[in-house]
């Protein structure tokens, strides 16, 4: 089922995919609209409408190291450019996502820059504080409100780590991540009328609305494809998210674009529910029903025994 399900549909490619330039258009006009007009006469409305714009951003991000809008990956580059997010290099980014899209080390706490598992050698020695933080981290909640911060933390630690053992590519991401910053920190304290500490906090809500669809794309589980979700959202995070919800069929297909997946899901469902048996959810909201204040997963990978992921 695997390999034809795997069959790429070509017709979904285009030279350029308008729907994504114009989408793209869209969130930038968004940012700098609600930053300078609508922050002067209402900042909590402008950061609301900043992090839709941040969180959208991101998502494109993500279709543009997938190889969208455009067949050339420095022009798709170059159009994701300013760092509204702020705090993650999209050379970074990139490497890393793509490194996470081998199926067949998912959520393994070393093969996979994405998982939020533990080696469970590693667990054990931690001290009580931060196992508690760590637990506490995997209900919904926690994921939203520390969740950034714990994993802003770790990103960064990963990388000073490589770049001190002589990682020139990491190093270059966060080197050509500091004009991304500037680019946007000159427009915040030149042009925007949003304080400066509004647009941090429009910032951490963008961060913790991504951290609502990563909460659990993945799990721990023996069979690779059972490992990712299905959330059939249809509302406005399927959007924000770029129906990367339906995260099964991404990586599957991850070279189709985001505004065919949802017909793609529907023509093919009981195959792909079949393909990852049937881990899927409806809503969000069923899911913040469900783990908002309760740990969907325990830390350590259950499947992971002497370095290896069974």
């Amino acid at each position: 089922m695997k390999d034809v399900l795997l069959a790429r549909p070509a017709e979904l490619r285009r030279v350029t995919e308008w729907p994504t330039v114009l989408l793209l258009v869209a969130t930038y006009s968004l940012w700098a609209w609600a930053s300078v007009w609508v922050a002067a006469w209402s900042v909590p409305l402008a950061i609301v409408l900043c992090a839709l714009a941040a969180v959208q951003h991101s998502s494109l991000s993500h279709e543009a190291l997938h190889g969208h809008p455009t067949r050339y990956p420095t022009l798709n580059t170059a159009l994701l450019f300013p760092a509204l997010t702020v705090v993650v290099p999209y050379l970074r980014f990139r490497d890393t996502h793509l490194a996470h899209h081998c199926d067949e080390t998912l959520t393994d706490p070393y093969d996979d820059p994405e998982s939020n598992y533990l080696d469970p050698a590693v667990w054990a020695v931690l001290p009580g504080w931060r196992k508690a933080l760590y637990r506490g981290n995997n209900t919904l909640a926690g994921r939203l409100i520390i969740g950034p911060i714990l994993g802003q933390i770790s990103f960064m630690q990963a990388d000073w780590a490589l770049i001190r053992a002589g990682d020139r590519r990491v190093l270059l991401g966060w080197v050509v991540h500091l004009p991304a910053v500037a680019l946007v920190l000159w427009w915040v304290l030149t042009v925007a009328t949003l304080p400066i500490w509004a647009w941090l906090l429009s910032v951490y809500l963008a961060l913790s609305m991504l951290k609502l669809r990563t909460y659990l794309e993945h799990q721990a589980h023996d069979r690779s494809l059972a490992r990712t979700a299905i959330v059939e959202d249809r509302g406005l995070f399927a959007l924000l998210f770029l129906h990367n919800n339906l995260h099964v069929v991404h990586h599957m297909h991850p070279g189709v674009p985001w505004y065919a997946l949802p017909k793609l899901y529907q023509s093919r469902r009981a195959q792909y529910l079949s393909a990852n048996l049937g881990y899927r959810y409806s809503t969000y909201a069923e899911i913040a029903r469900k783990y908002l204040f309760r740990a969907k997963d325990p830390v350590p990978h259950p499947l992971y025994r002497d370095g290896q992921h069974h």
